[in-house]
């Protein structure tokens, strides 16, 4: 089974900051790692890989040291990494991004699955998974929480529904977008890490895909960020203290002033 894994580089979220002149995420000096749903993602097409044979690719869309997630990714069992890198790239939207990832996968060639995060947490639209699949005509299921059979015809896989989950049985070829519950992502091996260093990354211009000027980066985008802010702090606060049962008691003697 060849599957495609599409991951993207994204700020840590425990360092995320913004830049109080701009309103825009502060990069700079923020360590960048891999989208941690993508983490997910890539966990379980290696996973079928192990089961059904085939090739796992990865691939991303970003600046040169989005790099780094490619190796690293090979480090956890990918075969293959794919860099769609170009100036021309920037300031896509979720639209110009699921149309530049569409091109970059009709490069690469034949596949049977894809498979994507649920969201990015640095923009958590949940949209360029169903994005990409609608665009290359792929029946889809987004928020895969379990696998349940695969084959080279067929996947049947859980949706995580509010209450409950769905069973769906799906055609190859197909996408999935994964939620966090699916499998638990492995730790790079020592083997991983040497393959992943010596490893060659494909890296894919604009030209190189055949992608229209004017559906990439920010000239493709319909929608674009207007303002970035930070929330204003809630005013009248209370911090209780003590024992669980002494701050139950001041919880209750509070709600009783608005009854």
């Amino acid at each position: 089974m060849d599957i495609i894994v599409c991951v993207k580089q994204v700020p840590d979220a425990k360092d995320v900051r913004l830049d109080p002149e701009t309103n825009t995420l502060a990069r700079e000096g923020v360590e960048a790692i891999m989208n941690p749903f993508d983490r997910h993602a890539l966990e379980e097409a290696v996973s079928l890989k192990e089961q059904l044979g085939g090739k796992v690719t990865v691939l991303s869309m970003g600046p040169p040291q989005a790099e780094a997630v490619l190796r690293e990714a090979i480090s956890c069992g990918a075969d293959a990494g794919v860099l769609v890198s170009d100036r021309a790239f920037a300031g896509a939207d979720t639209w110009a991004t699921s149309y530049t990832l569409a091109k970059a996968i009709e490069t690469i060639g034949d596949f049977d699955l894809i498979f994507c995060g649920k969201q990015a947490i640095d923009g958590d639209t949940a949209q360029v998974g169903p994005g990409l699949a609608s665009r290359m005509d792929l029946p889809y299921v987004t928020c895969v929480q379990k696998t349940r059979e695969a084959t080279d015809t067929g996947i049947q896989v859980e949706r995580m529904m509010d209450d409950g989950y769905d069973v769906l049985q799906l055609p190859l070829p197909a996408l999935l977008t994964v939620v966090k519950d699916i499998n638990e992502p492995r730790v790079p091996s020592l083997k991983g890490k040497m393959k992943a260093k010596k490893a060659e990354i494909t890296v894919l211009s604009a030209a190189d895909i055949g992608a229209e000027e004017q559906y990439i980066g920010l000239a493709g985008s319909p929608t674009q960020v207007v303002n970035v802010f930070s929330p204003e702090p809630r005013g009248d606060r209370r911090v209780f203290t003590g024992t669980a049962a002494e701050q139950v008691d001041q919880l209750v003697d509070q709600l009783k002033g608005y009854l």
